[in-house]
This record gives C-alpha cells, structure tokens and sequence, in this order.
C-alpha cells in the first residue's frame, strides 16, 4: 500500500463521513424535527387541557360545597354570609 492509495482511502473516508452528516442533518431538518416538535405540541395541548378540566372539576366542586352549605344553614334558619363563607346561626330563644 502506497501513500497515495492511504490518502484515497482517508478522503473516501472523510467525504464519507461528510455525506453522512450531510444526509442525516437533512432527514433531521426536513423530517425528525418537524414531528418532534408537533408531538410536543401534542403533549403540550393534552398537558393543558387536563389542566384545565381539573380546574374546572376543582372550581365545580367547590361551588357545589358552597350550594351545600348555604343550603344547610338555610334550613337550620341561620344566616350565610357569604364575604366569609360561614352560617350565622341564630342565637337560642332562651338566650335573648
């Protein structure tokens, strides 16, 4: 092996190695990015709307508590008040 057939085989390898990268930056540019970035969007979109519906869920059970207990003190004859969320309840008849 002389050195001219050493330098062929080094620039085969190293126009080799540059048309690998070449190919693979373009499949990279062209196709794995654009699907990478829309299953994150994907992810990104299902990620806040579970966020979303639990704050609804959260924020309807809330309300419903409130409902409950606004209802409640209504029937024991007390008062809600509503700044505070709590049920004044009326003071015994003995006591007034």
């Amino acid at each position: 092996m002389s050195i001219g057939d050493a330098i062929k085989i080094g620039l085969g390898a190293i126009v080799g190695a540059l048309l690998t990268f070449a190919i693979y930056g373009t499949l990279n540019t062209l196709v794995w990015l654009p699907a990478a970035e829309k299953h994150g969007r994907e992810l990104e979109a299902a990620d806040l709307t579970a966020a979303t519906n639990k704050a609804i869920g959260e924020l309807s059970n809330a309300a419903d508590q409130a409902r409950v207990r606004r209802r409640l003190c209504a029937e024991r004859g007390g008062m809600y008040q509503f700044a505070t969320g709590e049920c004044v309840e009326p003071k015994p008849e003995a006591d007034r």
